[in-house]
């Protein structure tokens, strides 16, 4: 059996070779500057970050470990929020607390150190993310390192710059919550049947179509967001094609980020709970 940080590492992989994910890099589609290589040397560049992970060591510091892992390739940006998800999930794993009620527990016992090594991360790779509000400029995560003295003075813990973030961001909701929608769509993965990279792709299109993605919101607007949703909703419905939406929205550059990052939680748990390779 795979140990918790293997799983991490084959989560990554195996999210990335589902196809069709619309929006996304698969192993059949790729963005001019973000290629599917890129991907599998992040996957193989965080490792050591998972592996901290499923230590006793500061969790933040193995979320920033596996950052700087996973920026080693030419890229930039592949996995920043699917490492973000899985750092906590590693953790409850090989503490055999891989539940929402676990996963809440490890996220309660981050620190404002794990806080300060989460803006460290920002300092490894750029990251899409929006404008916060005026009287939190000063823990604006774009700040990286120059933001540390703020984190410190204002004694937040990485828990609590999760929260700060969560009813904008999908990565930072599923960790004030107990990672509700990864758990549930483990369980999809794990009902399934098949192929596991076409099961991860239906995966996908399934959280796809639950909300709008809240990376696409940042980067291309709402109405888009939500257009996405109405189209990944027709393609389960059979009224749409799931390839013809996939490479439209790679012509459109609409990547839908946050449900690739929810998918690789799942993917994960699902590994962890049995999931066959």
């Amino acid at each position: 059996m795979r140990e918790a940080a293997a799983n991490g590492q084959l989560a990554l992989l195996l999210e990335v070779a589902g196809t069709p994910k619309p929006g996304n890099v698969d192993r059949r589609r790729e963005y001019p500057d973000l290629r599917f290589e890129h991907f599998l040397a992040g996957a193989v560049g965080a490792r050591p970050g998972l592996e901290r992970a499923a230590g006793d060591g500061p969790l933040g510091e193995a979320f920033e470990r596996a950052i700087g892992g996973m920026s080693a390739q030419s890229g930039g940006n592949t996995q920043f929020g699917a490492l973000l998800l899985l750092a906590p999930l590693v953790r409850a794993a090989a503490t055999d607390r891989l539940d929402p009620e676990g996963a809440t527990s490890v996220v309660a016992e981050t620190t404002v150190a794990g806080a300060c090594a989460f803006y460290r991360a920002f300092d490894h790779v750029d990251v899409a993310v929006g404008e916060p509000p005026a009287d939190l400029a000063d823990l604006d995560v774009r700040l990286g390192s120059d933001a540390l003295e703020a984190v410190r003075d204002r004694g937040v813990t990485l828990a609590e710059v999760m929260a700060l973030s969560a009813d904008v961001d999908g990565v930072a909701a599923e960790w004030t919550t107990g990672f509700p929608r990864s758990f549930e769509a483990a369980e999809r993965l794990l009902s399934d049947d098949g192929p596991v990279s076409r099961r991860v792709s239906r995966c996908f299109l399934r959280v796809l179509a639950e909300e709008p993605d809240t990376f696409v919101v940042t980067r291309n607007g709402r109405e888009v967001a939500e257009e996405v949703v109405r189209r990944a909703r027709a393609v389960l419905d059979g009224d749409a094609d799931a390839v013809a939406l996939a490479d439209d929205l790679v012509d459109r550059g609409v990547n839908p980020g946050t449900s690739a990052d929810i998918t690789a939680a799942a993917v994960f748990v699902a590994l962890e709970r049995g999931l066959e390779v």
